[in-house]
């Protein structure tokens, strides 16, 4: 037997392990099983290159709960520990075993999937634990080895009749952790953090059902067998060529089995060089709301689950993806801060947008009809990276796509092919028009398709960052709303329509109509349109409308106090309703004829609401009588 101190930098590590060196208890169990598997994965590849002479076999790693000892037992079948080792790895504290290993046999140890990099790892077992025993069989030929502490310096370490190669750590379970003794709480660690460890991991048993025979003679059998509460290898450990769409789609639904929708499309990651990565991540049916909820994204360390917070890691506009990453090129235990300066994870975040560029340009070439049906579900992701990721924009500038009220989609270039002839104003300007929701302004697309112009429909509530870099790009081009102006003056042209009326006309009109329309609301413009256009329509300008709008999604330029909202009400000079009310002798019939043309107006807007609403209806009743 031997005894003594636990070789430590400070005089008592144990309070520093219980209150700072992890921020979340459970922990304890991913450090344990993780390294379980190292110690497992260590004697396959001294196997594979000859230096274990032992029979690998199909080793798992079980774990045991003991309500009635207050125990909870993690047991492997690894290459485990002499007396020596356990006095190397376990009492000289902050020495990595996994490190060591990984030093020494470098070259060939590379694609042995060992976790390492754990220091501490096994200490976090104090954290829920007022004893720690290790009871561990080396493959080596030496006496096994029973280590026990009490969560003080003090330790002891005795041989031990252990005749079975691997190692059992056993916790004695603090009285204030209780539910760490919980099967369905240790079952819910479990899938959390090492629902895809590589080695299977054994959790109780469970009853399995099958038939047996053919015809009058087949019978149900049922039998006991282990519950292996993991799947050792996940599609992203698999090869793309291995797998079919299936296969992807089963995954996805065994990451989220309540997400009841099927993803849109998938992208695999695979890189050895400069850095190791591996994951599948997917594009969900997204809609318009920007609250969506992100963190789906789940990061892995060799098969081990470290974190669904990617952020750093991946770039923002990304995080609306679901799937998973893994690299051991991330430390198991990251700070927001290290991810911001670490040149690996700044190199990874590069190549995920790289590679979803360069899917998404994939299917634009080669199944542009299938991103075309899909578009509408995955926009969102597709602004929002063109607006934060310099690299992404000059990529997706090539793919993005503009659906137009026609049902068609165009890119940018075939847009300007397609408007140039039509919608080039008489300064040159390029304008393309575009609506925000079909059906409220149907009457200014209807309007503008009258014309012979391309109405694009445009509604996500970031496009208009988007219009605004595209044309600070390009200032001979603009995007204008349908409803911004009226139709001759969206793209002015050089041949302006002739009024009807007289400028003594005008003059003795606008006031008419500006006495009626509530002047916070509404600037009166009179206009010479055609005939056959309304007499009365609601406009509301480009620039402070779409401000507003920006400021409302994160944007807004100089302006921070917010914007009112601004109409104009145009009204049509040359339409016969305009010469009547001008020609109406009694001012009760005027005032009357301007605010059923001005409440028309409204409505056409969906700007008529509740009590107006109600007297414009009495109104309208009253008129037909």
């Amino acid at each position: 037997m031997s005894s003594g101190k636990i070789n430590v930098a400070v005089e008592n590590i144990f309070p520093l392990i219980k209150k700072f060196l992890y921020s979340d208890h459970e922990i304890f169990l991913r450090e344990l099983v993780s390294n379980a598997t190292d110690a497992t994965l260590k004697l396959k590849h001294l196997s594979n290159i000859g230096e274990a002479n032992v029979e690998y076999g199909n080793p798992q790693i079980e774990i045991k709960v003991d309500k009635d000892n207050r125990t909870l037992h993690v047991i492997d079948q690894g290459l485990g520990m002499t007396a020596e080792e356990v006095n190397k790895y376990i009492n000289e504290v902050a020495f990595s075993g996994a490190e060591e290993f990984i030093n020494q046999y470098k070259d060939s140890a590379k694609d042995s999937g060992i976790i390492g990099h754990f220091g501490l790892g096994f200490y976090s077992a104090f954290m829920v634990s007022e004893k720690v025993e290790i009871i561990t069989k080396s493959h080596k030929d030496a006496p096994a080895a029973h280590w026990a502490c009490d969560g003080s310096p003090e330790y002891t370490l005795v041989e031990h009749d252990k005749t079975v190669r691997g190692t059992e750590i056993i916790l004695h379970i603090d009285s204030d952790s209780d539910e760490f003794l919980e099967e369905a709480r240790i079952r819910e660690l479990l899938s959390k953090y090492n629902k895809f460890m590589p080695i299977p991991i054994k959790f109780g048993t469970k009853e399995q059902t099958h038939e047996e025979g053919e015809g009058d003679d087949k019978k149900e059998i049922k039998e006991i067998v282990d519950d292996i509460i993991n799947n050792p290898n996940p599609a992203w450990t698999k090869k793309p060529s291995d797998l079919k769409d299936e296969d992807y789609k089963s995954f996805y639904r065994e990451l989220y089995p309540m997400q009841f929708e099927e993803p849109l499309f998938h992208i695999h990651l695979n890189v050895d060089y400069p850095f190791a990565l591996t994951g599948i991540l997917y594009f969900p049916k997204l809609n318009n709301d920007l609250n969506i909820q992100k963190d789906r994204i789940q990061l892995y360390q060799n098969q081990v689950f470290v974190t669904d917070n990617v952020e750093g890691i991946v770039p923002e506009f990304l995080t609306m993806l679901r799937g998973v990453i893994d690299s051991p090129d991330i430390p198991l235990n990251v700070s927001r801060s290290y991810l911001q300066a670490d040149g690996a994870v700044k190199k990874i975040s590069n190549y995920i947008t790289k590679k979803v560029a360069d899917k998404l340009q994939a299917i634009f070439k080669n199944e542009r009809e299938n991103l075309e049906q899909k578009w509408n579900d995955i926009k969102m992701v597709i602004e929002y990276g063109m607006l934060s990721e310099e690299k992404f924009y000059e990529k997706a500038k090539k793919f993005n796509l503009f659906p137009t009220t026609d049902g068609t989609f165009l890119t940018l270039d075939e847009l300007k092919e397609q408007t140039k002839e039509a919608q080039t104003d008489k300064d040159g300007k390029l304008v393309q028009l575009y609506a925000s929701n079909a059906d409220e302004q149907h009457a200014y697309i209807q309007a503008a398709k009258n014309k012979g112009y391309t109405v694009l429909l445009l509604d996500s509530p970031i496009v208009g960052h988007l219009l605004q870099k595209l044309e600070q790009e390009d200032d001979k081009l603009g995007f204008v709303r349908v409803d911004a102006d009226h139709i001759d003056k969206l793209i002015a042209k050089d041949e302006p329509q002739l009024s009807k009326l007289s400028d003594e006309e005008k003059e003795t009109l606008k006031p008419l109509i500006e006495n009626v329309v509530p002047k916070e609301q509404y600037t009166v413009q009179l206009e010479a349109m055609d005939s056959e256009a309304a007499p009365f329509m609601i406009t509301q300008p480009e620039f402070m409308r779409r401000m507003k709008e920006m400021q409302q999604t994160g944007g807004g330029g100089m302006f921070g106090g917010g914007f009112p909202d601004m109409y104009q009400l145009v009204v049509n000079v040359n339409h016969p309703l305009v010469s009547q009310i001008l020609e109406t002798k009694t001012k009760k019939k005027q005032e009357r004829l301007i605010k059923q043309s001005l409440d028309l107006a409204r409505l056409s807007q969906s700007l008529l609401k509740g009590e107006e609403l109600t007297a414009f209806i009495k109104r309208s009743f009253d008129m037909i009588k």
